[in-house]
Parts: C-alpha cells; sequence; structure tokens
C-alpha cells in the first residue's frame, strides 16, 4: 500500500469556503469512487496560510496511476477543476509507504488498537 499526500496552497485572497464548497460538492463526490482510499482532507490553524492537506491510499503506483487516468477523462472532474485551479497557488505531492508499525498498512484501512485514532470517536 502507498499513501499520497497532495498539498496545495491557496492564493492569497481567495475565500478558503470557496474552494471548499467546489471541491466538496463537485470534485469529491466524482474522486471518491473513482480513486477509493480517501483517508482525509484537512486544512491548517498554524504554519502555511491556506494550505490544503489531503490524503490518498492505493495499492500500490500502478493502482494509483489507471485511477488517476479515470479520473482525469471525467467530464465532472473537469468541470471542478475549471473552478478549483485558478484558486491555487502551489501543489505538491508525496508518495510515502507505511512502516511495519503503521496502524495503516494496508487497504482497506481499518484499526483496532486502542492507542490509535481509528479506535477513537
Amino acid at each position: 500500500m502507498i499513501v499520497e499526500q497532495r498539498t496545495y496552497v491557496l492564493h492569497t485572497g481567495v475565500k478558503l469556503s470557496e474552494y471548499l464548497d467546489a471541491y466538496e460538492n463537485i470534485g469529491l463526490p466524482v474522486q471518491k469512487p473513482v480513486l477509493g482510499g480517501f483517508l482525509g482532507y484537512f486544512v491548517t490553524e498554524f504554519g502555511t496560510q491556506n494550505e490544503l492537506n489531503h490524503f490518498w491510499a492505493y495499492s500500490d503506483l500502478e493502482d494509483r496511476r489507471s485511477r488517476r487516468a479515470r479520473l482525469a477523462e471525467n467530464e465532472r472532474w473537469q468541470e471542478c477543476l475549471s473552478i478549483i485551479r485558478p484558486m491555487i497557488m502551489t501543489m505538491s505531492n508525496k508518495i510515502m509507504y507505511p512502516t511495519s508499525f503503521s496502524p495503516i498498512r494496508s487497504l482497506p484501512v481499518a484499526g483496532n488498537d486502542p492507542d490509535t485514532a481509528f479506535a477513537h470517536n
């Protein structure tokens, strides 16, 4: 399994709420069934302002490549991109592999370790 961390920094002056509204209501409903493995979407409180981080799990790099290719062909996703891309100043991504002791090591993501976030409600 791999985890992709995608980090976007929005332009100063962009309303975070407008980006999140477009993404949540147009983009995410398309991405979730195509990409699968949605782990979470986060905004920053401290550090870089207007920064968004989202995390996606894939079986391997080929799984990621094929799913992202299918996503790129989706008209609704292209509609979302036409709205959100102008709001984004920088984009970066990382591909991460879990350690042997990570609570997230395989798909589907599940956990029963009482000392992890998965066990807390």
